[in-house]
């Protein structure tokens, strides 16, 4: 069988890796640029997507580049503690969570096909513009502004914004916490994630930090490279207290800060013709409200390949991945677990003196498992699922 990918992201390279482990080595990716360069900054892979890592071997390789997530805190902008979680192992999962540079992990993933492929598995300065293809399979995996897509669905339009807008930027501290902890802070319009992504150096981590925040003003884009000022941030998170960093001067601090207004895509009512499909944010563009992005690329991935090597098809592939995903974009329209910040915000405006008030430890409990139920990654649930490798 003869497979021509679209697009050298985390979705294309690990459709790539899979189908190769599964027997399937006829693959070439196709990458529009010329140079693949480690852009972007930081996301978190969650147990269910370092599952399928490490079963394609690559375990040790994203330990090297990554930190395992301990765990997670929510705090209001006065920095009273809402909820806290341990996270991977420290929370019963058989595999860890990591916070981790997308460039760096796109890298890694880029030499492991090269590697295992061969040195012409990836080909660059070479877009795929349509579903013309001399394969017997061509997956899509380029991205929310997909050309299979829209071959697919020519009449979609553009990406569909919800009115905020995502600053990203990455600052060199000393470690906060347990020095893998994440701290997600925030009240009715505005939220920051804060988490490290690269190991210590010097004393001090590469910390990764992002700051969503309602903006109707703004005119939607899909590029995560759109530099700004840092000044366009401050205002947002001046006041915000945090007693384990200083939130203003950790953002100040940025030598880079990325602007993304948030988009998505409606739910599709199938991904497949006879001879393509789509994987990654090709297929289920979300936004990246509860660390869903890439881990479901990975997922993805390795369900594409089982389903082909074992001669499921593209149709066992659908059913096992499109509703999953399509219940996940709903969710994260509607804030996925970190709706526990608006509602602590709505209930208690000014700040609480005590949370079992505001929001009731079995209330707070039952929105963090819900949210991993529906994404599939309740820790006994996936603790006992079988394997996806063929």
């Amino acid at each position: 069988m003869r497979v021509k990918i679209a697009g050298a992201g985390i979705a294309g390279l690990s459709t790539a890796l899979s189908l190769h482990a599964a027997g399937i080595t006829d693959v070439v990716v196709h990458e529009a640029v010329e140079d693949i360069q480690p852009l972007g900054v930081g996301i978190n892979i969650l147990p269910h997507a370092v599952r399928e890592l490490i079963e394609l071997g690559l375990g040790d390789r994203l330990a090297e580049i990554g930190v395992e997530t301990a765990d997670l805190t929510f705090i209001n902008r006065y920095g009273q503690r809402i909820w806290s979680e341990p996270r991977g192992r420290q929370a019963g999962y058989a595999w860890p969570q990591y916070s981790i540079h997308r460039g760096r992990l796109q890298l890694m993933l880029l030499r492991a096909v090269r590697e295992r492929l061969g040195a012409g598995a990836v080909v660059t300065g070479s877009p795929v513009t349509g579903l013309h293809h001399d394969a017997d399979l061509l997956v899509g995996a380029d991205g929310i502004r997909s050309s299979v897509r829209q071959a697919l669905f020519p009449g979609e339009g553009e990406p569909l914004w919800g009115g905020h807008v995502l600053w990203r930027g990455t600052t060199y501290r000393a470690p906060f916490m347990t020095g893998r902890s994440m701290i997600m802070a925030g009240d009715g319009a505005t939220k920051i994630v804060i988490y490290p992504i690269a190991p210590d150096e010097d004393g001090n981590q590469l910390i990764n930090w992002a700051v969503q925040h309602q903006a109707p003003e703004s005119t939607p884009r899909g590029d995560w490279n759109q530099p700004v000022s840092v000044d366009k941030i401050l205002p947002h998170v001046r006041d915000w207290h945090c007693d384990e960093l200083d939130i203003t001067e950790l953002v100040a601090a940025a030598t880079k800060v990325y602007e993304y207004p948030l988009v998505d895509r409606d739910p599709l009512p199938r991904w497949s013709t006879g001879d393509a499909t789509l994987i990654g944010d090709a297929a289920h563009p979300m936004y990246p409200t509860g660390s869903n992005g890439g881990t479901q690329a990975v997922i993805d991935a390795r369900v594409l390949a089982y389903a082909l090597a074992t001669g499921r098809g593209l149709k066992f592939y659908e059913d096992e991945r499109r509703p999953v995903t399509n219940r996940i974009v709903l969710a994260n329209r509607q804030d996925g677990p970190e709706i526990i910040l608006r509602l602590a915000h709505e209930r208690a405006p000014h700040g609480f003196a005590d949370i079992e008030a505001v929001l009731p430890l079995s209330e707070r409990e039952e929105i963090a498992l819900h949210y991993k139920r529906l994404a599939g990654f309740e820790p006994a649930t996936l603790n006992a699922r079988r394997s996806w490798s063929a």
